[in-house]
């Protein structure tokens, strides 16, 4: 399994059950695809650098977990054409990859 960190910020109109909802769908397709969860950091909502989609809030979600690589397109795939998700980037997290290693050593 591969480790990742995704930073996407939601739509701020979005109700508290709107934002639970968007979070348990990815988190649904991570563990349905064997996937884990290993950090899911709730920042709240914050003000955007530049507008983006008119917007000038967003509500900012850190997610980080383990999964295999045709899970992480599945999560980019629903990620894209969901409205309530403004702007997003997934990236291969190296860094949680080679701590394993380290202990290993140790």
């Amino acid at each position: 399994m591969v480790a990742y960190e995704m930073m996407f910020i939601l739509n701020p109109e979005l109700g508290e059950e709107e934002i639970e909802a968007a979070l348990d769908r990815l988190q649904n397709i991570i563990h349905q695809g064997g996937g884990e969860i290993t950090n899911l950091d709730k920042w709240g909502k914050r003000r955007l650098a530049y507008e983006v989609r008119k917007f000038r809030e967003g509500f900012y979600v850190l997610l980080n977990f383990r999964s295999p690589s045709a899970i992480a397109a599945e999560v980019e795939r629903v990620v894209k054409i969901s409205d309530n998700i403004i702007r997003y980037l997934l990236i291969r997290d190296e860094r949680a990859e080679r701590q394993p290693e380290r202990v290993e050593k140790e």
